[in-house]
């Protein structure tokens, strides 16, 4: 089965600076420690957003201890083994991250964590370019990402990707899946939740792998969804309630500032406050939040991805909003320690 193929980046909703500049407001809990576990760098058509753009970011007032870079198919090697090209990716992050760690770009441990790709329908196969991602990562490596999001409605893709149909159930692809946990290494699943049957059953095929389901997993919003939010959201919380019922399976909350689920923020004259996003995306955080609990998720900021519907320092405030209302040992897992146990993080800044 062919890897996941990369479509139009357009499906991103552009970045305007001077947009987003519009909007400013206090910093809630500015003390309150977060570590981001999903966060891009790249040079592509979607723009550019590097180390200067990410550290512009992280100094929004938010106190941002550690970020764990999450992989986007940016600085591949060019030429030789096509399944090593990844390795560029992560040679690339660890030098970030070494930078960063040096402490002349500021307090945050920036790509603390590591998060690359190897195509895993190469079986078996696949385990020499792990242990190869394990080395180039420089001790900051710590998982596989998978954009295994399909939908047979192209309308409905709100992704950059798209993955071929059935490949969490494809026998080489899950060849490859059983060498992760031997090495110690995560999943983190990208799929729209009319996936959620698939990543279930492959939950169960690998209890001992640990599955970090992306963005809410990616209720859609859009195509044949427009329009319908309330009949997805119920079809979804069916589908995270028997995903929850696997121990290894985390959730991940974000990436709702993307095109796919449907709001139109960034269509405004004035970029949303924290305080227009948290009724908008409460009923997925508390989904999120009913099923799998505090010490199974965790905030991510999907930046820059999210970016082209909010600032980063109103996404985190929104979800500071919405999470007002539970504890502080509640509030730490959310924000620092689901992330930190489930990507070998420091906790502390």
């Amino acid at each position: 089965m062919a890897s996941t193929n990369t479509e139009n980046r357009s499906r991103h909703i552009p970045v305007r600076e001077d947009w987003l500049a519009r909007r400013t407001e206090a910093i809630l809990e500015p003390g309150l420690p977060i570590i981001d576990p999903h966060h891009h760098l790249w040079d592509n058509a979607s723009g550019v957003y590097l180390m200067p753009e990410l550290l512009a970011d992280l100094k929004s007032g938010h106190n941002i201890i550690s970020t764990v870079f999450m992989e986007c198919r940016a600085m591949y090697r060019a030429g030789g083994d096509p399944d090593l090209a990844p390795i560029g990716e992560t040679e690339f992050v660890n030098g970030v991250a070494a930078m960063s760690a040096s402490g002349a770009y500021g307090p945050t441990r920036v790509c603390e964590g590591i998060v690359g790709h190897a195509n895993l329908t190469r079986g078996a196969g696949a385990k020499r370019v792990l242990e190869a991602l394990i080395l180039a990562g420089g001790g900051r490596f710590r998982g596989v990402r998978y954009s295994a999001v399909w939908h047979c409605d192209p309308s409905a893709r709100g992704s950059a990707v798209s993955a071929p149909e059935g490949l969490l159930a494809d026998k080489g692809f899950r060849e490859g899946f059983a060498c992760l946990a031997p090495l110690g290494l995560t999943f983190d699943a990208w799929v729209y939740h009319t996936q959620f049957g698939e990543l279930t059953a492959l939950a169960r095929a690998f209890p001992e792998t640990t599955i970090v389901i992306n963005h809410v997993g990616g209720a859609i919003g859009i195509g044949p969804y427009a329009g319908k939010r309330y009949e997805v959201l119920a079809d979804w919380r069916k589908g995270i309630g028997e995903l929850a019922a696997c121990p290894n399976v985390v959730m991940k909350i974000g990436g709702l500032g993307m095109r796919l689920f449907g709001f139109t923020f960034q269509d405004e004259a004035t970029p949303p406050s924290s305080e227009q996003l948290a009724p908008a995306w409460r009923p997925y955080v508390e989904g999120c939040l009913e099923a799998f609990g505090p010490s199974r998720c965790m905030f991510e900021s999907n930046f820059p991805v999210d970016k082209g519907s909010c600032s980063y320092a109103v996404l985190w405030n929104a979800f500071k909003r919405i999470s007002a209302g539970y504890s502080a040992d509640e509030k730490a897992a959310l924000f620092c320690g689901t992330a930190a146990r489930v990507y070998r993080l420091r906790s502390e800044a």
